[in-house]
């Protein structure tokens, strides 16, 4: 059983805090965490991925992104990053948590790959907030 979910992404103040919010209400009693392979140390949530998070009733408010560390990577059950090259960072910065790392977007049939949106349209916010949505249902669906 997954009781330690870590889930990464770049900054970690758009997707993996959001992803985390997400799975946190899905999976209650389970340990969740957030951190990016180049965090903006300290920034809360970005302002456009806040919003669609608050809108969808989930608690970001007190976010601080941290820097993925080799520590979190083995306390960690499962992580889950965005893109096949996070999976290999995370190899890189510790082999042994490679087995253990899958991406978030895993289950979705179109594209298992979920894009960056910082520094993009609303629109392309909000287009990963639905992708963050499908994934983080699918996996809450198979744990």
């Amino acid at each position: 059983m997954f009781q330690r979910i870590l889930v990464v992404c770049t900054g970690n103040i758009c997707r993996s805090p959001v992803a985390e919010a997400m799975l946190r209400e899905a999976l209650p009693g389970r340990r969740l965490g957030s951190a990016g392979l180049g965090a903006l140390v300290g920034h809360g949530v970005e302002p456009t991925a806040r919003a669609l998070a608050e809108a969808d009733s989930l608690d970001v408010a007190n976010h601080q992104a941290r820097q993925l560390t080799v520590e979190m990577l083995g306390d960690a059950d499962l992580i889950l990053v965005m893109s096949p090259g996070q999976r290999r960072a995370v190899g890189e910065l510790a082999p042994q948590a490679l087995g253990k790392t899958m991406l978030l977007g895993k289950w979705l049939p179109d594209e298992p790959e979920i894009p960056d949106p910082y520094r993009k349209s609303r629109e392309v916010f909000e287009h990963v907030h639905r992708m963050l949505g499908r994934a983080t249902d699918s996996w809450a669906a198979r744990l």
